[in-house]
């Protein structure tokens, strides 16, 4: 996830870790502003158990018109828009990675692939031991994946992006739907729908109870069971697919230098602005209306053909309007006043990893039962609080941190372990200068 230009010199054989003066800020700073989304959407989904709750006790929390507004916009505006954005720039890094490697004369196949496997590592232990749900060990998995695609060309990258999106949020939603149906008939596949969703039901109860307790041990447990119980399932498979999309996105995007090159492209950034936002408005509202006609009982059962496409068709609205902040965010950068502004965020971004781990250790503090026991309790206008307040602080730690390091602490135990040798840690006179330079 260490973005870079790709200007690295003929003269550098040896791989090595980025340097503060090949940085783009621009990366940095819509990494900053992805991480800041996706904690908002994992503390209000995960994070606060809501997602764990029994529908009408979570719906009840939710009824005053403050909570319905805030959950409204959250749900248009940042529900998995964020996510869609993170999965994008990692796999624009790869592309830089791969320019870097062959301006080297090298093969990036050996350093990312340890890179991927630290990363697993660490996603693991951040799975296992502080949050169930670690996005990283699913990064790391599908991150391999992108190897085969180094070599392809942007047709043939682009064919596969659009080919998974539509088998994954349409395809393969139809055939969950109706392979049931034509296997045991409609009454039976309709019963062993809601045996699923029982059995989903117990398992997040289950987890809620075991996040509650006061025990770390007890939540360690019921983290563990929960992954185990629900790991083989077609959904995994979905959300792995759309992530290796997302991903070849962001391949294409470097490729183009789409962020690298702003001004060289900004007639393909105005219609992303345009399309994407158009698209993303269209998709996402009509499925905020439908949601929240399907709360008020208005809509017919989910057995309608049309509330089932409509509903799948959000992955759809949620990369439209990925496309539609990249673009949005990428414009703005280019005046003088807005990138002092949207640079703030560039520290976060940099230290990325660090501050998403940051991220679940203060989170599960404050919400699960050894801390302060929040989890379940909190409407979401009180949790996008809190987190916006986090975030803030998280902003002011990573401007304090790397005015005195080189990078972040995972970021350092990260590039130590790939590249087999400790990475020098703090700034020297001659960094500091060239840092103040390149910004």
């Amino acid at each position: 996830m260490s973005e870079h230009t790709p200007l690295a010199d003929a003269a550098v054989t040896e791989a090595r870790p980025v340097a503060v003066t090949e940085r783009v800020t621009l990366l940095d700073a819509l990494r900053g502003f992805a991480l800041c989304g996706v904690f908002i959407s994992n503390s209000v989904s995960w994070f606060s158990g809501r997602t764990l709750l029994p529908r009408e006790q979570a719906q009840a929390q939710g009824a005053p018109l403050l909570e319905v507004i805030v959950n409204s916009s959250y749900q248009f505006l940042v529900n998995q828009k964020f996510i869609t954005l993170f999965s994008f720039l990692f796999g624009l890094g790869f592309s830089i990675q791969l320019s870097r490697a062959a301006s080297r004369g090298s093969s990036v196949v050996p350093l990312y692939s340890r890179r991927l496997f630290i990363l697993l590592c660490i996603g693991v232990v951040h799975l296992f031991g502080i949050w169930i749900g670690d996005i990283l060990h699913t990064y790391a998995v599908v991150g391999f994946l992108l190897l085969l695609f180094r070599a392809r060309s942007n047709r043939t990258v682009l064919i596969w992006a659009v080919g998974l999106m539509v088998a994954m949020s349409l395809l393969l939603p139809l055939l969950q739907r109706y392979v049931p149906v034509l296997l045991h008939g409609k009454e039976a596949a309709a019963e062993l729908s809601k045996a699923a969703q029982a059995e989903e039901a117990t398992h997040r109860a289950s987890l809620l109870a075991a996040l509650s307790s006061d025990s770390p041990w007890t939540g360690l447990v019921g983290r563990v069971t929960y992954y185990v119980d629900t790991f083989f399932r077609v959904n995994r498979i979905k959300w792995m697919g759309l992530i290796l999309a997302r991903f070849l996105f962001g391949l294409l995007a470097g490729r183009l230098l789409l962020l690298q090159d702003v001004e060289r492209n900004r007639p393909l950034l105005r219609r992303m602005l345009v399309w994407g936002l158009g698209a993303g408005v269209l998709i996402n509202g009509a499925g905020l209306v439908m949601s929240r006609l399907r709360s008020m009982g208005k809509l017919p059962s989910t057995d309608s053909v049309w509330p089932f496409i409509l509903n799948n068709l959000q992955e759809l609205g949620f990369l439209a309007m990925g496309a539609g902040y990249v673009a949005v965010f990428a414009l703005l950068f280019q005046r003088v006043r807005w990138q002092r502004v949207l640079g703030a965020l560039a520290p976060v971004g940099r230290m990325a990893l660090s501050q998403y781990l940051l991220q679940s250790i203060v989170s599960v503090w404050i919400y699960d039962g050894w801390g302060l026991g929040l989890i379940g309790t909190l409407p979401p206008s009180r949790v996008v609080a809190i987190s916006l307040g986090i975030f803030a602080v998280q902003i002011v730690l990573s401007h304090w941190w790397l005015s005195r390091f080189r990078f972040g602490p995972a970021e350092w135990l990260w590039r130590s372990l790939t590249y087999g040798r400790s990475q020098p840690m703090r700034l020297s006179a001659m960094d500091g200068a060239a840092g103040a330079a390149a910004s």
